[in-house]
């Protein structure tokens, strides 16, 4: 999606090897205009999916998740990272590990179980795909709901870890609006997959 990369090359941030820092656009402050034409790519891309739920991770991915699903006119449910009273082992959960790349720290996700049925259609939604940790999590607690993953939505894939590579070759149909990846050299560029 050309007008997210030129977004990226304009006010993102590459630090050191691994970090493309977007939190002045796409997470910590939300630029609702660019995410709105983000929502609408995506629903060119699975609007025909016949998607019943949109799933994303507690917290980036929940902006994007709500206004993308606008467009498709369903629910949104996400993942928790921390226990919390409204969210009981009772009510029944889907949960599965998730090790996060930025923080360097492993937590269960989780999801209650009345919220993805075994007749959901889901599409998964998030703002980064690197080692593919966070989708591969919420595939797992997809399945253990009986529902189907319709596909997955990536606003920024980095090319030069292996997520994106992994899920695909799971055979979901994932869909990355800017896939970033290294030249020769060491500099960011960005690639179609």
């Amino acid at each position: 999606m050309k007008l997210l990369e030129e977004r990226i090359l304009r006010d993102g941030e590459f630090k050191g090897n691994d970090i493309v820092r977007v939190d002045s656009f796409l997470n910590c402050q939300m630029d609702i205009n660019l995410i709105s034409e983000i929502g609408k790519e995506f629903f060119r891309l699975f609007g025909d999916k016949e998607i019943t739920k949109i799933l994303t991770v507690e917290a980036s991915g929940i902006g994007i998740a709500c206004i993308t699903a606008t467009y498709f006119k369903v629910p949104v449910v996400f993942a928790k990272k921390t226990q919390s009273a409204n969210i009981s082992e009772e009510d029944g959960l889907l949960t599965a590990k998730v090790r996060s790349f930025t923080k360097k720290t492993e937590n269960i996700i989780r999801v209650d179980r009345r919220y993805i049925s075994p007749f959901d259609r889901v599409l998964l939604i998030d703002d980064f795909l690197a080692t593919g940790e966070a989708l591969l999590g919420m595939i797992e607690i997809v399945r253990q709901a009986g529902a189907e993953v319709a596909g997955a939505g990536i606003c920024v894939e980095k090319a030069f870890q292996p997520g994106g590579d992994t899920v695909r070759k799971m055979g979901v149909d994932l869909h990355s609006l800017a896939i970033i990846d290294k030249d020769a050299d060491g500099n960011m560029i960005f690639i179609e997959k």
